[in-house]
């Protein structure tokens, strides 16, 4: 159990890593986390970069302290849920392509990106850190893992509504808002729109 909870933990933070490391060379600045924003864009992202740190922190000691209080079918559920947010986020990196950032930039013109895993969902990199920590959860449960877990999934969220949607409806407007109408913000297409 515990080498799969590190397998998917190196699976899900070497796509992270190669992909910054790759745009590093090419001349494109991936981190812009906090950086350029005032009030509480600047303390969401703040916020939201502490919070990734330290539940990686916690489900590093909770995969090596080998923590739970669950049976091993639901430790086999954490599993495939940590699966599956490997692959839903190494898909959004992969179809977001030179346009991928970590935090908002203003300064950086990228492209609206409708395609591929974005067909079905507006935010499938957070969707995909939501499901490895929900497996984590599920694989090595501890009441602090929990805590933190959603208390960055909680930052994901604000940073969703607060920070980029509203960047998104200024620097796309109608193209966006189309977009926003048909396609949900985690998971599913909205019914009624063509």
């Amino acid at each position: 159990m515990q080498i799969v909870g590190y397998m998917i933990l190196l699976v899900f933070y070497l796509c992270y890593f190669i992909k910054m490391f790759q745009q590093r060379k090419q001349g494109i600045q991936t981190d812009h986390m906090g950086k350029g924003k005032q009030g509480i864009q600047k303390k969401i992202e703040i916020m939201m970069k502490g919070a990734t740190i330290a539940t990686f922190i916690i489900e590093i000691l909770s995969i090596y302290l080998n923590t739970t209080t669950f049976p091993l079918i639901i430790r086999i559920m954490g599993i495939f849920l940590g699966i599956i947010g490997d692959i839903v986020f190494i898909a959004s990196v992969l179809t977001m392509k030179d346009s991928w950032r970590v935090g908002v930039s203003y300064e950086e013109k990228t492209d609206l990106i409708t395609d591929g895993i974005y067909q079905i969902s507006r935010n499938p990199a957070f969707l995909g850190f939501n499901l490895v920590y929900l497996g984590m959860c599920l694989m090595f449960f501890n009441t602090i893992l929990l805590i933190i877990s959603l208390l960055a999934m909680m930052m994901f969220h604000l940073q969703i509504k607060y920070v980029e949607e509203p960047f998104l409806k200024q620097e796309f407007k109608e193209q966006y808002l189309q977009y926003y109408q048909q396609v949900n913000r985690y998971i599913g297409k909205r019914t009624g729109f063509k």
